[in-house]
């Protein structure tokens, strides 16, 4: 059992309370902002959400049998037999409630993060595999999955609510392990979501167009990224993408040391892309030619992160790491290829924001050295931002033979009114390359019918994902497994 009063001792310095409504010298079993989980003598949390209010479930809680309400508002009715600790910030003070309440897993493991509109998950995930082949047990908190050292759990988001991170860490500790890799999201930082952690290291991948129906406009975005480098304290690291003019941006205000790398700019870290092939890309760090299974110079930057990374945490020396980063393999659902009986090849990719598709086209455009034709699979995911779908439809075309527009997750939106918004991208020169076919299944399968030998198929646009969420239900699917079914 934890007790309340020795964490409100704890955080009290952290957090301003404005309001003690009762005996604060409890025990108490949980904590929850979820009031359908909230039970017996649990701790509720009134978080205001885009959905719903959490206010408006406190009577239901109390009904339940909480032993304290965490709120902003305080309710008309107070029940005597209930605790009230009114806060100006509910989100914030279950960061600093649930770092304490799990004993501040954070501090006692090396915590690395990893922001940017691109390139999260493969940085993340292939810094959690690089340092298992070196022997240290790791977790990761990923948009696939979670991992705690070697036990695997399905993603719910990119980065979890604070409770979940928190308890995560906690297991992670417990299992022995020394490092964590996890992605954080602009969501996630705008929502306290990483408030109370600590990071060892964080990592800036890039910025591009993406999110702008949460934020209220680009600036907000880069300035969310931005919280995660002004909170590191002044033994972390901070490592940013040099080629990305917001690199310079992240560091303005951190207190850690810093460092960047760079495919093309001066940088502490750097690399060059010697060959190109569709099987990988041989690379050149630190004076040594390096062959990677990856393909694309976006990946090429990923990968340098990676090394930058894992050179600035000070376990293994440069050249071992050098070495094992050759071996490391693709991160499903990020350029997978499936070879068509066909003789045509397909490639299966998450790029779901415009920098990220046309860097995946641009890639694919280079390696077609016999220029055989580029299909391209893709549509737009419903209840998210609308701005990007017309931009999405033009590079498609810009860059394939054929475009394919079709149904990605609808969510609560209509799929042919996601399509009419990306139809708005379609230019006059291009729109004899364009179908519309709603239904993704039979998209995917004209596209397979449409190739030829060596022709190349881009499914886009969900990548790792093993569903389609249609008016708020998840159905199974999943790209990589439909072509393969298609390809028997």
């Amino acid at each position: 059992m934890k007790n309340l009063k020795k964490i409100l001792k704890n955080i009290i310095s952290e957090i301003q309370i404005n309001k003690t409504i009762g005996n604060i010298d409890l025990e108490f079993n949980e904590l929850h902002f979820d009031s359908r989980k909230a039970s017996k003598s649990d701790i509720f949390f009134a978080l205001k959400g885009t959905q719903t209010d959490g206010h408006i479930y406190i009577d239901e809680v109390i009904q339940k049998g909480v032993a304290a309400v965490v709120c902003s508002e305080l309710p008309q009715n107070i029940n005597p037999n209930v605790i009230y600790l009114q806060v100006d910030n509910v989100a914030k003070a279950l960061a600093f409630f649930a770092a304490e309440f799990y004993e501040n897993p954070s501090k006692r493991i090396r915590l690395v993060g990893v922001t940017g509109t691109n390139g999260k998950t493969t940085i993340a995930t292939l810094l959690y595999n690089l340092l298992k082949k070196f022997g240290y047990k790791s977790g990761l908190i990923s948009t696939i999955k979670y991992i705690v050292n070697e036990t695997e759990s399905d993603a719910s988001h990119t980065t979890p609510d604070v409770l979940t991170i928190n308890k995560l860490l906690s297991e992670m500790l417990d299992a022995g392990c020394k490092y964590c890799f996890m992605e954080v999201s602009s969501h996630a930082l705008m929502q306290e979501r990483v408030t109370g952690l600590e990071f060892a290291g964080a990592i800036f991948t890039n910025l591009t167009h993406d999110h702008l129906d949460y934020h209220v406009d680009f600036a907000q975005y880069r300035d969310a990224k931005k919280i995660l480098f002004d909170n590191l304290k002044g033994k972390a690291f901070a490592l940013v993408n040099s080629d990305d003019k917001n690199g310079k941006f992240m560091l303005q205000n951190t207190k850690a040391n810093k460092y960047t790398f760079g495919l093309t700019s001066f940088s502490n870290f750097k690399a060059k892309i010697l060959e190109k092939h569709f099987d990988g890309t041989l690379l050149e760090m630190d004076s040594k030619e390096v062959w990677i299974q990856f393909l694309g110079d976006f990946n090429a930057s990923n990968f340098l992160a990676v090394y930058s990374a894992a050179t600035l945490l000070g376990e293994v020396p440069k050249d071992q790491v050098l070495r094992q980063i050759s071996a490391l393999t693709p991160v499903r659902g990020r350029f997978e290829t499936v070879k068509l009986k066909t003789g045509a090849l397909a490639i299966v990719d998450y790029a779901h924001t415009p920098d990220a598709l046309e860097n995946v086209l641009q890639t694919i455009k280079k390696l077609n050295v016999k220029q055989h034709e580029i299909i391209t699979v893709v549509g737009a995911g419903g209840n998210r931002d609308k701005t990007k779908r017309p931009i999405m439809a033009r590079i498609a075309g810009e860059y394939s033979d054929k475009v394919i527009l079709t149904s990605d997750n609808p969510r609560f939106e209509e799929p042919l009114e996601i399509l009419n918004d990306m139809k708005a991208g379609i230019t006059k020169k291009a729109e004899n390359k364009y179908f519309i076919i709603e239904n993704r299944l039979e998209a995917i399968k004209k596209a397979v019918e449409m190739a030829k030998k060596d022709d190349i198929i881009l499914v886009a646009g969900k990548g790792h994902e093993t569903y389609q969420e249609v008016k708020g239900i998840r159905h199974h699917f999943d790209d990589r497994e439909i072509l393969l079914t298609i390809n028997v």
